[in-house]
């Protein structure tokens, strides 16, 4: 495949991928004008959020979310559970599914978090939305183990960002920068729960909290499919 790649990358005219951290990848090895188009959510009209009282959530608690369609090993979800043990009044949501998730609910009864933890399972889109509206902050855990994950820009980010919930991240590429371009968030210091557990309550009572919240909706007018689009309609156009 490598082969295959530097024989016939050069020769391609059009060329998008994901990010910029890939994309700068093939820049450097082909010297081909590679483009970025990122997996954005479109910009919707407002959304009327419901009331946690609807939603069965605690109105007097802080409540973390961790979504997902592909909630597997290595992102995060076991030590996040794990530091819940040290976290007190707030509710962990777990939302989506994948391989980690069997894992996970047995975790939530073996360390007695069941009234501190609920992981539920994969839902509507405007369903999730409601819940992570709901949310006081927006979690993305994945680990560095392998290049995948570490250039990875996950679409839950984006969730958040356009539900206006600030984030907690981990230190990769590709979230770093848009944490620190829009103002949405912070960085996790590390993996090990115990610290994990502090950065949480940290991000959550955060002088800058605020603020977070105003700029993830500043972000998403520039952060959306809309925009994203154009990058497509380009490409396409010179075709």
């Amino acid at each position: 495949m490598a082969r295959y790649r530097a024989i016939h990358f050069p020769k391609l005219k059009h060329v998008y991928t994901v990010n910029e951290s890939i994309a700068q990848i093939y820049r450097d090895l082909y010297h081909v004008n590679v483009k970025v188009v990122r997996n954005i959510p479109k910009l919707q009209s407002e959304i009327q959020p419901k009331s946690r009282h609807d939603l069965g959530l605690p109105e007097h608690q802080k409540i973390i979310i961790l979504q997902g369609a592909y909630i597997d090993p290595d992102r995060g979800g076991e030590e996040l559970i794990q530091s819940m043990q040290y976290l007190q009044g707030v509710l962990l949501l777990i939302i989506g599914s994948g391989r980690a998730m069997d894992t996970l609910k047995k975790m939530v009864v073996e360390l007695n978090l069941v009234d501190k933890v609920r992981i539920m399972g994969k839902m509507p889109f405007g369903e999730l939305r409601q819940f992570t509206m709901a949310a006081d902050l927006g979690l993305s855990l994945d680990k560095p183990l392998h290049l995948n994950y570490t250039l990875s820009l996950p679409n839950k980010l984006f969730d958040y960002i356009h539900s206006g919930t600030p984030v907690l991240v981990s230190d990769l590429p590709e979230l770093r920068r848009i944490v620190a371009n829009y103002g949405v968030g912070v960085i996790a210091s590390s993996y090990e729960p115990k610290i994990l557990a502090d950065d949480i309550h940290r991000a959550l009572y955060h002088e800058d909290y605020a603020k977070w919240k105003r700029n993830c909706l500043l972000a998403r007018e520039e952060l959306n499919w809309e925009n994203e689009a154009k990058v497509l309609q380009v490409i396409y156009g010179n075709l």
